[in-house]
């Protein structure tokens, strides 16, 4: 959770590195409208959490976010995911404001991280194909990777790969041995 101007931009860091890049260039920012959204997804968050007074640069970031999330799809609240964040494509996702999700989490379309008696809670380093559905209260490991169009209904441990329906662990490497991300590095460290 961003509880600091120097935790928002160690956020804002990662976000941007997990998209590829070092650094937001102008054509970057209105190319790319999964990042211009995460990136305002972390002001708010910043917002939200730092600067509670902040209501007029809140709202407005709000309308503006909330327009563009339209547009692509995606229903995503605040302080739920870690560093790291990378909308893939644009597509819809749909997160619980109740789920809780670590650093450097690659997400594809079409995909639902729901609330069913209880939300899901994902580690660090989680790749999630198209079509995944995550729900219940469960536990997702660190290092994991989940196939398309899988059912993860139930907890997995780190360092493995997931998928079908119901989800079963299809090998024990994860994202990272799969190279889903080949130059991860901890936000801590």
């Amino acid at each position: 959770m961003i509880t600091s101007y120097n935790t928002y931009r160690q956020y804002v860091k990662a976000d941007i590195a997990a998209h590829g890049l070092q650094r937001v260039s102008l054509y970057n920012w209105l190319r790319i409208d999964q990042l211009r959204f995460q990136l305002r997804l972390r002001r708010l968050e910043y917002l939200v959490n730092c600067r509670p007074w902040r209501i007029v640069s809140r709202a407005v970031l709000e309308l503006l976010n909330h327009n563009l999330a339209v547009r692509l799809g995606v229903t995503i609240p605040k302080n739920v995911f870690g560093p790291g964040l990378c909308l893939v494509h644009r597509g819809t996702v749909v997160v619980s404001p109740l789920a809780h999700v670590g650093a450097n989490c690659r997400i594809h379309p079409s995909t639902s991280i729901g609330d069913y008696n209880g939300a899901p809670t994902l580690g660090d380093n989680v790749y999630i194909g198209p079509g995944a559905k995550l729900y219940g209260h469960i536990t997702i490991g660190s290092n994991v990777a989940i196939g398309a169009n899988a059912v993860v209904n139930t907890s997995f441990p780190d360092n493995c790969t997931i998928g079908g329906i119901p989800a079963r662990i299809l090998s024990n490497t994860g994202a990272i041995q799969q190279g889903v991300y080949p130059n991860t590095t901890s936000i801590n460290g």
